[in-house]
């Protein structure tokens, strides 16, 4: 047995291993550690210049000269991989982790890789669409991982996971979706209170971005609304 399959033993139809969940997984990390490292004014302004701001998408608000910054389109992009603390990107992780590999085994390494950079840019657009004077940064990995598990309900609405970080105990897929939500919801309320409407519509405008791609992107061989294969 490999090491791969010591971490992640659900069995799998298409692929060997979750390489390209595994590889977001490790970039997230990557790119907290170097701008932890790079310090608090370096970290604030590429938040800044690299996160999605609303005002910037579809007003004429523009960032201070001199400040490094991307497109607001490849901001939907960049904002995903930038995170307001330690907690909150290990939460985003250990979902990714726990859910992602089946989208991948179901879609395929490529396909994976653009549904979860689509769903995330899609929950940006939505929050976008609900202020579009606001001028705030947000940034964050829960728009790709509620795409995570719209397309995961999509397939696997009955599952029940025992978990490589949970547990041994069954668990309803739905259930520990819940719990993230609301973690989700609690942190950001405790953090940024003002901010709170990011937490219901970035996730939502992802979890509907991957439950329609799932509809159509998926393997054939793979059918919807099936008990996991867990």
């Amino acid at each position: 047995m490999s090491v791969l399959s010591a971490l992640d033993p659900a069995p799998r139809l298409t692929i060997r291993a979750p390489y390209v969940t595994l590889a977001l997984v490790a970039v997230h990390f990557a790119v907290f550690i170097v701008m932890t490292a790079m310090g608090e004014a370096a970290t604030a302004d590429i938040i800044r210049g690299f996160s999605v701001i609303p005002a910037r998408m579809f007003e004429d608000y523009a960032l201070p000269d001199g400040l490094r910054t991307v497109s607001p389109l490849l901001s939907l992009i960049t904002y995903q991989f930038l995170h307001g603390g330690l907690v909150p990107l290990i939460l985003a992780m250990v979902f990714l982790w726990q859910f992602g590999d089946l989208i991948e085994d179901a879609l395929g390494h490529s396909r994976y890789f653009l549904f979860v950079l689509v769903c995330g840019a899609m929950g940006g657009m939505v929050q976008g669409l609900v202020d579009t004077n606001e001028t705030t940064s947000l940034i964050g990995a829960s728009g790709a991982v509620f795409g995570i598990f719209g397309g995961y309900l999509m397939l696997y609405p009955r599952a029940r996971l025992p978990g490589r970080v949970f547990g041994a105990v069954p668990l309803p897929a739905f259930l520990l979706i819940g719990i993230y939500a609301v973690l989700n919801l609690l942190w950001v309320g405790v953090l940024s209170p003002v901010a709170l409407s990011t937490a219901i519509w970035v996730p939502m405008g992802g979890a509907v971005t991957g439950a329609f791609m799932i509809f159509y992107l998926r393997n054939p061989h793979i059918e919807l609304w099936h008990r996991t294969p867990r």
